[in-house]
This record gives C-alpha cells, sequence and structure tokens, in this order.
C-alpha cells in the first residue's frame, strides 16, 4: 500500500513537473519579487512587470482543470503591471490580462478555478475600430485585501473589490464592489453584508 502511494504521487509530479517546466520555457515575462509557489503550470508573457509580493500559491489539488488547464498572466505593453499579494492562493485556470494599465491583487485573497480578471476590452464596438487596441479603453482594476471571488468569475475593467467581499461563483464584475459584501450576479450586485465576527 504504502508503495502504491509513493509510485502514484511520484507519477503525479513527474506529469505536472514536466508541464511546469514547459509552460516556463514558454514564458517571456520580467517576473519581480518571490517566486510563486506552483502546483500548476504557469505561463507569464508580455513586455510589462509581474510581480509576486510575498508568497502566492497558484494550482490546487485536487480540484477541476488541475492536469487541463494552466495560470495565465499577461502584462501586455511595456507599461502594464500585474501585482499579487502576499499569502494569496489562486485555483486553477486562472487568467490575467493587463493590456495598457494594472492588476492589483492584494493579500490573503483567495480566487476560485476559472476566474478571469482584465483591464481592457481589447477593441473597439463600432466596425472601424475592431482591430485596434487604445490606452483609453483600458481601466487599472483593484481587487483590494482579502477577497473571496469563486469560480468562473469575470472582472472587467475599471473594477475596484472592496476588502473583505465575497464575489459568487458566476459573477460577471463590471461595477466596484464595496467592502466586507457578498455580490452575485450578472452583473454582480451586492446582496448583503457579511456579519463581522
Amino acid at each position: 500500500m504504502y508503495i502504491k502511494k509513493a509510485l502514484t504521487r511520484l507519477s503525479f509530479w513527474v506529469i505536472q513537473g514536466s508541464r511546469i517546466l514547459l509552460y516556463r520555457a514558454l514564458s517571456d515575462a520580467q517576473i519581480k519579487g518571490q517566486r510563486a509557489n506552483l502546483k500548476q503550470p504557469l505561463q507569464a508573457v508580455g513586455r510589462g512587470v509581474i510581480e509576486f509580493r510575498g508568497r502566492v500559491n497558484i494550482g490546487f489539488f485536487p480540484s477541476p482543470h488541475f492536469f487541463s488547464s494552466y495560470a495565465y498572466l499577461e502584462a501586455r505593453s511595456e507599461y502594464s503591471r500585474i501585482t499579487i499579494g502576499n499569502d494569496t492562493s489562486i485555483n486553477n485556470g486562472f487568467v490575467a490580462i493587463a493590456e495598457h494599465t494594472s492588476i492589483q491583487i492584494g493579500e490573503r485573497v483567495l480566487i476560485g478555478s476559472n476566474v478571469e480578471i482584465i483591464d481592457s476590452d481589447f477593441h473597439g464596438v463600432k466596425l472601424a475600430d475592431r482591430f485596434k487596441s487604445k490606452l483609453e479603453w483600458a481601466k487599472p482594476v483593484v481587487i483590494q485585501n482579502d477577497v473571496f471571488l469563486g469560480s468562473n468569475v469575470r472582472v472587467c475593467k475599471g473594477v475596484t473589490i472592496g476588502c473583505g467581499s465575497l464575489v459568487a461563483n458566476g459573477s460577471i464584475v463590471v461595477g466596484d464592489i464595496p467592502e466586507g459584501v457578498i455580490a452575485a450576479g450578472n452583473p454582480a450586485k451586492v446582496i448583503r453584508m457579511i456579519p463581522k465576527e
């Protein structure tokens, strides 16, 4: 029994370790701060800066898409920046793209699987603008400390989510969420306050 368990664990890390090394080779972003604690592959790309401010955990087992997805961080332009705070835990399949501005994720943030955070629309609405990207179409995103983003949440440009708030699974956040609340829906709206201890 012990040998079988040890072999399972070894094969597990050989498979995932190989994937982590592959995606590291595919990465070209400038990374500052500590190195993230990777349980799942991370592809970090772009001309901007990605910074881990302390211990950041990426990937979780057992959880869906552990072997079939990877985390993707892109600081697309030279002025783009993604910062992730200490003790933040990110589940599988995470995507954050800062096209022209910044995405700031605070400390002790919990992020569910398949969450996407973007600072831009990436193109215009008019037909003539569909293949254009302009700085004025992007706005920074701020996720403050102790926020909990459920699985399949989408956070759009210009949003600030206040300290300690929780965004329910599948929500699409297009406007600011105050601190200490539960928000849900499409678009996400405040449902109620989170009780204080």
